[in-house]
């Protein structure tokens, strides 16, 4: 798998494109709002990229801000890319950075970037870039956090674990207050897409009917993604990520854990799964209190 890059960096030796592309440069480039109909671009690049987009995840990532997805075009043909998803007033994330391989070191991407940076207004942005690139991001206001690390490959068989079930529209309420819990930001409309996505298992656990956990499972380009995992304690973890091992039924896998969280790191080594590469979550500022130790599977590095 190639090594991930939600930030791409240009490359310095792009290869010849097309004619009509040989001498366009950042003053050429025109760069607008995307649209749910870009997305196929968009995904396919990140496919491209060994990223392994979600099938369903355009539909969701469009409805927690519409405005918040930017595509760049030389000669009305599509050339980079670039989110920035505003959640309410306070915060943003940054992700889907991408200029096509045969026109990078021109310029395109920081561009589009630096196009794209003002939609989130004075609010902290977030994003998961490749640890190479610290520097960089930090050139640009963005500290060090944590890293995370993706694990992939392929667990036996799960079984039913107590106290998991898969959700219903009863628990869509509590999910939504556990979400909260669990993350810098609100984000209800995108949790209203996110449930409910064609491929989408979600799964709950629930203790003398309280909700201690819940949990995402989603078809994807190159193997099934986990996202989110958030429970209260490692047992927790453990039973849903057994019910989620079992809707796998010997698939392979992905999970992109927070590296400061040494039950997760755990428990994705006892199942048996790798290390394929890793992130680094930075922010430009504050972020609110949220419960990182509940967070056992990031949602998506795309969104955050």
């Amino acid at each position: 798998m190639p090594s991930a890059r939600l930030i791409t960096a240009p490359s310095d030796t792009p290869t010849e494109g097309s004619a009509t592309m040989t001498s366009a440069g950042p003053q050429d480039l025109v760069v607008t709002p995307a649209t749910l109909d870009d997305w196929p671009v968009i995904s396919g690049w990140a496919a491209d990229e060994g990223w392994n987009p979600g099938l369903s995840d355009g539909p969701a990532f469009f409805a927690q801000d519409p405005n918040g997805f930017f595509i760049g075009r030389l000669a009305e043909e599509p050339v980079s890319a670039i989110s920035v998803v505003n959640y309410g007033g306070e915060y943003a994330f940054l992700g889907c950075y991408l200029v096509r391989p045969d026109l990078r070191g021109r310029g395109l991407g920081l561009t589009t970037w630096k196009t794209a940076l003002a939609h989130a207004g004075t609010r902290t942005i977030g994003l998961d870039g490749v640890v190479a690139q610290q520097d960089n991001y930090r050139r640009s206001g963005f500290e060090l956090a944590h890293r995370t690390v993706r694990f992939t490959g392929v667990v036996p068989d799960g079984k039913a674990a107590p106290g998991v079930r898969p959700a219903g529209k009863a628990d869509i309420d509590a999910i939504a207050a556990y979400d909260s819990a669990c993350c810098p930001a609100d984000r209800p409309r995108f949790l209203d897409h996110w449930l409910t996505a064609p491929g989408h298992r979600v799964f709950v656990r629930v203790e003398d009917g309280r909700l201690t956990g819940y949990a995402v499972i989603r078809p994807a380009h190159d193997c099934l993604r986990i996202g989110p995992l958030f429970a209260d304690t490692a047992e927790d973890a453990d039973a849903l990520f057994t019910a989620l091992s079992a809707e796998a039924a010997g698939r392979r896998i992905a999970i992109d854990v927070p590296e400061p969280n040494t039950s997760a790191m755990t428990l994705a080594e006892r199942s048996g799964l790798a290390p394929s590469f890793e992130t680094a979550r930075m922010y430009t500022g504050p972020v609110r209190p949220f419960a990182a130790e509940r967070v056992y599977g990031v949602t998506t590095l795309e969104l955050g």
